[in-house]
């Protein structure tokens, strides 16, 4: 891991927002947004590794590392989640957090990025000519594709300021990047993307078109998707009011959603534990992975933050049922797991007797005549 610099604005008792830069900027290309989020939220702009005044390291970079850094920087402040904010090579990071780390991320804006940067060539061949050439060697004809002719032409010292802070970029930093988009392919995970999302496009960017756009957009369930136009690649400098406004509302639109997600989880959790047990909770969270946490996140805040929690059946009746069901599946995993609970919790053998008797009626003897099996086992093993 790699300890970014950052910037940090506002009052870091509001929601936190995240922005993570293109390729090739450094957090200076936020100053719109920082200003005008400010007064609403903990603002934190952070150069990504090798940019800005972050430190470079050496050989090729991955998004996975890219993001980890980002992860790194919010545990070391004290942030559990943040409303983040990618644009180019930033929303590459951010899906890939909003994939793999769900719980870190609140909501999620996608400026002028991509699920994949294809082809990957041209990111190699662009490695190659910054490590042999510098960075500064190819600064305008990047820059060229950062804003629109028509506002080029008015700003000269808007592109100026650009071409500056894209030459300032380290070699090394820049390559490694480069190599990281090269090999970047988030279409996989875009349905396991559950935060908010908000896709902002701009009509004139040439590097990541509507079209390719509208692939995150179409990829990401519920995606709020948007069109500037103008507006090239950097879209948040072109339209900063527009793009700032969108933030604002997504992040606003956002927060009763995000306050019944954390309250499900709250309450998911608490019931989850007075049914199965903290032990059997805490084995279950101590083994979860990057490739589960979604699902533990869903089963808590879903099955048990909502279902469970329903007022219209006691947690016994509720009880009853589950184990008649898993019963009639023929759901051996989760049946024998059910069974134990229940007889920790006092119920008594002889209703599973009822209850496996029943099943066997209405759902098939085998079932239920396996169901007896796990019950003997349980018992045996919770009396020994």
């Amino acid at each position: 891991m790699t300890a970014l610099a950052y910037d940090r604005h506002g009052d870091p008792t509001s929601p936190t927002v995240v922005l993570l830069g293109s390729l090739g900027s450094d957090r200076r290309m936020w100053a719109p947004q920082v200003v005008a989020l400010s007064p609403i939220a903990d603002v934190i702009a952070v150069d990504h590794r090798g940019h800005g005044k972050s430190p470079s390291t050496p050989g090729e970079y991955k998004i996975e590392e890219l993001a980890g850094d980002v992860v790194e920087l919010l545990d070391s402040l004290g942030v559990d989640a943040a409303h983040v904010v990618g644009l180019s090579l930033g929303g590459a990071v951010g899906q890939w957090l909003a994939a793999h780390r769900p719980e870190r991320v609140r909501t999620l804006t996608l400026l002028c990025t991509a699920a994949t940067f294809e082809p990957a060539q041209q990111w190699r061949d662009r490695a190659a000519t910054v490590r042999s050439d510098g960075v500064g060697s190819i600064a305008e004809q990047i820059v060229g594709r950062w804003f629109t002719d028509t506002l080029a032409a008015h700003d000269l010292e808007l592109v100026r300021q650009h071409v500056a802070m894209v030459a300032a970029t380290s070699a090394e930093g820049y390559a490694g990047s480069c190599d990281a988009l090269a090999e970047w392919d988030g279409r996989p995970d875009l349905a396991r993307i559950v935060a908010p999302t908000l896709v902002v496009a701009g009509a004139q960017d040439p590097a990541t078109p509507p079209e390719v756009m509208r692939e995150l957009a179409d990829g990401i369930a519920g995606a709020d998707f948007h069109i500037l136009d103008p507006g090239a690649h950097l879209v948040s400098v072109e339209q900063a009011g527009r793009v700032t406004a969108l933030i604002r509302e997504h992040i606003i639109r956002a927060a009763p959603v995000d306050a019944y997600r954390d309250a499900a989880v709250e309450v998911g959790m608490r019931i989850r534990r007075s049914v199965l047990g903290d032990a059997h909770v805490d084995h279950a969270m101590s083994q979860a992975t990057e490739f589960t946490k979604p699902f533990q996140d869903f089963i808590t805040r879903t099955a048990w933050g909502d279902i469970w929690a329903r007022p219209g059946l006691d947690h016994h009746t509720r009880r009853l049922l589950t184990l008649a069901i898993l019963t009639a599946v023929g759901n051996e995993h989760e049946l024998d797991m059910h069974i134990r609970a229940a007889l920790r919790a006092g119920m008594n053998p002889d209703e599973l007797v009822e209850v496996f008797l029943h099943t066997a009626v209405y759902a098939g003897v085998p079932n239920s005549n396996r169901a007896f099996a796990l019950g003997k086992q349980a018992l045996r093993d919770l009396t020994e």
